[in-house]
């Protein structure tokens, strides 16, 4: 059956939007419903003592645009079961759509087969969100881009990367130079340097044989007596910030800035963090940061008005693109 255009409903005629906040994304959240000028729409979730999830909806969502936003941080498979239940119950109450807004995306770092017998995590992960009822995907800075094409379902894939760099441009850039943490990165420092025209360096790891981690061995690029933009999509124990860190003023730097989307920031990252010589650390609310992990020298940019945002242009059948001038 055709759906017809509705002005409550949006040009798709899917009912009004109707936003539910997943446990790892409340403050979140909150912030993208205040933007919209909507409610939260609460639901019970009860954990039993085998350690089953069963939520349950306190009304109807027949026929409406629902968006359930939760990112897949840790607690990581109690997150992921929360966002796949919680879709089933949508679904099996008749939603008009459902989207899953998960701003950050657990397994996106197993993306390939890069060894023999082992799985693909970020391909199972999407199949799973599809079976379990959701019609659209959002979220933020993917690890890997190729992600994208592991789900069957439309979906908006954004990035924290204006957020970040319009911070920036706020500042004094006649001696800076963007680098990234390792050259995995390379072409999103790229892009962030040509916004900020500054000149671009890179922090080269290598794996010797007898050493399973990649380790930062060199840099390059000119780095000496300039103030560096370092920039990488997560930071999650914080190793190889403190390699890059450590070997960027080896060769000279002055001021470290970071940059980054997600705030993993597991142990002992804070402490590592706390004790390396960083003007400023900026990174985004796309995982909530809870106060013990707040950083005097830390701020956090939200991205709540342009996930909110989005939400309004795809309830509305408007071009997601031209809010990113694309």
């Amino acid at each position: 059956m055709r759906r017809t255009e509705s002005m409550r409903g949006g040009m798709f005629g899917y009912g009004e939007i109707k936003l539910f906040a997943g446990s790892a994304s409340q403050a979140l959240a909150q912030e993208i419903a205040d933007y919209l000028s909507l409610p939260l729409i609460e639901y019970d979730l009860i954990e039993f003592a085998n350690e089953n999830l069963f939520p349950r909806l306190k009304g109807s969502v027949r026929g409406q645009d629902v968006y359930l936003i939760q990112s897949l941080n840790s607690p990581v498979h109690r997150n992921i079961m929360e966002l796949l239940l919680m879709i089933d119950c949508l679904k099996r109450d008749s939603a008009g759509r459902i989207t899953a807004v998960v701003p950050y995306m657990a397994y996106a770092r197993s993306d390939k087969k890069d060894k023999p017998r082992v799985p693909i995590g970020a391909r199972l992960l999407a199949d799973m969100i599809e079976v379990a009822g959701a019609d659209r995907y959002m979220t933020i800075d993917l690890h890997a881009g190729q992600i994208q094409g592991f789900f069957s379902i439309p979906g908006d894939v954004l990035t924290a990367f204006h957020l970040l760099s319009d911070y920036f441009l706020g500042r004094d850039l006649k001696n800076a130079v963007v680098a990234t943490a390792d050259l995995g990165f390379a072409k999103k420092g790229r892009n962030f340097a040509a916004k900020l025209g500054t000149p671009l360096a890179f922090v080269e790891k290598r794996r010797a044989e007898e050493d399973p981690r990649a380790r930062a061995t060199t840099v390059i690029g000119e780095v000496d007596g300039c103030d560096i933009i370092l920039v990488d999509d997560e930071v999650l124990t914080a190793g190889s910030v403190v390699e890059a860190v450590a070997l960027l003023k080896q060769h000279g730097a002055r001021d470290i800035s970071l940059s980054f989307a997600h705030a993993l920031l597991v142990p002992p990252a804070v402490e590592k963090l706390r004790g390396l010589p960083l003007k400023e650390l900026v990174t985004t609310n796309t995982v909530d940061i809870p106060a013990e992990k707040h950083l005097p020298n830390m701020t956090v940019l939200s991205v709540a008005p342009m996930l909110g945002e989005v939400i309004r242009r795809a309830h509305e059948g408007r071009s997601v693109g031209e809010l990113f001038n694309e």
